[in-house]
């Protein structure tokens, strides 16, 4: 693993435990910010260890993100979405203070659920898909 991919996983990593604590006190909108967060670093991560290419923008992630997994047979698929649902808590933490609704505490308990088995998944495919 790249020096810098491993910057993005220990990030990922950290955005978790943040997520865990948020929860834990009630601050779902900032609990779900923070499980999303951590996968779009995660994502970050694939990208850079296998195309060598940061990627900034969040729709510029979830797009390459989705095009390199589409391909590789060791991707949970039905992960691989999880990052571009989960975009609507950063969304709603970010700029919904007049937002209809908001995460409930089992929908910031299910989304940080989630981005850990986000996380798991797809640290673990860190490594080069095998050969065909």
């Amino acid at each position: 693993m790249k020096p810098e991919t491993a910057r993005f996983v220990e990030f990922a990593r950290n955005m978790l435990g943040r997520a865990d604590q948020m929860c834990s006190i009630h601050l779902n909108d900032d609990a779900g910010r923070a499980a999303y967060l951590a996968c779009f670093h995660v994502a970050q991560a694939i990208i850079f260890e296998r195309v060598g290419r940061v990627l900034k923008s969040h729709q510029g992630v979830q797009t390459e993100f989705n095009r390199i997994m589409k391909d590789d047979p060791r991707a949970d698929k039905a992960l691989v979405g999880f990052v571009a649902r989960a975009y609507k808590y950063k969304t709603i933490a970010d700029y919904g203070f007049d937002a209809p609704v908001h995460p409930t505490d089992e929908e910031a308990r299910n989304a940080l659920r989630d981005a850990t088995r986000f996380f798991d998944s797809f640290t673990a495919l860190l490594s080069p898909p095998p050969a065909p």
